[in-house]
């Protein structure tokens, strides 16, 4: 950090390199790159149920560290094992634990950084202006993040994992509406999320498919009690639900292979092809409407290929203040959208397909979202606005 001072280059802040619009290894102008993938030093207190974690220990680091001193101690973070947790906490964090216990950020309980003049500081020396502003609102923007201090989160020793994925013939649509009057209904303990992905039809015609994929902190039978009294139209049935310990839900939650292990969350480097991503998010506040809906899938069928996923709000998310930390996604968000395309050759026209495919979803999503239009830090999403030359007004910038 003094180095880049003295010789007025710019700094790129890289824990497990997971920015979408690789913000945290690009510049345009002279940088230095810093790369913490060598800090990963994490040490539990299971008495204290608290947690140190360096910043470039990846989630699944965290997590297998936690299983291997306790089966009812977990930390509410993300579902993709191999991101880094200096910049997933920063941006937010959120995670299948959130409507129990909030997000990652919520539960900082103190950090190490480097300031720009190279002062390593805690919270105390910080300060808790600035303790505030690295929770949720982008450490990078501030200094460099050196570890973590984490407020550990008490799991039953047994939850249940279920996916229950509904083509369009099936009713997926009616059961899209449905979940959504329900988020706000489902007890804490319950986080499920819908994956919507492109399908052909039985007469082989573009349509969608529903997945249904869910957490619970509890037994089987009380889930499936639940689910018939809230949404018995999803049609849950016994076999379709699977009872396991919470660090084996980590793993299997990502990606749900039956032959999934816990050694796999130590896997940094999961995705072995050279993969493009291009995301874009929202947040809903008023349920949308089945026609809504609809024009949707639509609008998802005739642009291409991509993945659409609703992440519920409510219980713990919507108790927390909207300033606690700088994350204002509080009371009355009902669910975050992320629009999310990947694709495997670096062409133009591949990536014509896909950006043309999520500004479509963005676009004909307008009218249905938050009204100030909002976005989760963490999906990073240039074409809202970037600097150009770093010093434009507020007046420039108000939009982003």
């Amino acid at each position: 950090m003094i180095c880049c001072k003295k010789l007025g280059f710019e700094s790129r802040i890289r824990s497990g390199g997971h920015d979408y619009e690789g913000l945290s290894f690009i510049s345009y102008k002279p940088y230095c790159l810093i790369d913490l993938s060598s800090l990963r030093k994490i040490d539990i207190d299971v008495q204290e149920k608290t947690a140190w974690v360096e910043a470039g220990a990846t989630i699944g680091e965290l997590y297998y560290n936690i299983g291997n001193k306790s089966n009812t101690l977990g930390f509410p973070a993300g579902t993709c094992p191999s991101v880094g947790v200096g910049g997933h906490i920063s941006g937010g964090g959120q995670g299948a634990l959130m409507r129990k216990h909030g997000l990652a950020a919520d539960n900082v309980l103190d950090a190490t950084t480097i300031n720009v003049n190279g002062t390593i500081l805690d919270r105390r020396g910080m300060g808790e202006d600035l303790f505030w502003a690295i929770r949720g609102g982008g450490a990078a923007s501030f200094g460099v993040v050196l570890s973590w201090k984490l407020q550990l989160v008490e799991v039953p020793p047994v939850v249940t994992l279920f996916t229950v994925a509904r083509t369009q013939e099936e009713g997926a649509t009616k059961l899209v509406q449905k979940w959504q009057k329900l988020v706000m209904e489902f007890p804490k303990e319950l986080f499920l999320r819908i994956n919507i992905n492109p399908k052909k039809d039985s007469l082989g015609r573009p349509s969608i498919l529903a997945s249904f994929n869910s957490l619970y902190l509890g037994r089987k039978h009380h889930l499936r009690r639940l689910m018939r009294k809230k949404f018995p139209e999803l049609k849950l049935k016994s076999k379709e639900c699977e009872e396991m310990s919470w660090i084996n839900s980590t793993i299997r939650i990502d990606s749900y292979r039956k032959d999934s292990r816990i050694e796999d969350l130590l896997e940094r480097n999961k995705e072995k092809r050279l993969t493009f991503y291009k995301t874009k998010s929202d947040y809903v506040t008023k349920a949308l409407s089945e026609k809504a809906l609809q024009g949707l899938w639509n609008v998802f069928k005739s642009t291409g290929d991509g993945l659409v996923i609703l992440t519920p709000h409510g219980g713990r998310m919507s108790e927390i203040l909207e300033d606690a930390i700088p994350f204002p996604h509080r009371k009355g968000v009902l669910y975050n959208l992320q629009y999310f395309a990947l694709w495997h050759h670096p062409n133009q026209t591949a990536e014509k397909i896909k950006f043309d495919w999520v500004n479509g979803v963005y676009d004909y999503m307008g009218k249905f979202v938050s009204n100030p239009r909002t976005a989760y830090l963490n999906t990073r999403d240039l074409e809202l606005g970037r600097t150009l030359i770093g010093n434009e007004k507020y007046s420039e910038a108000k939009s982003w």
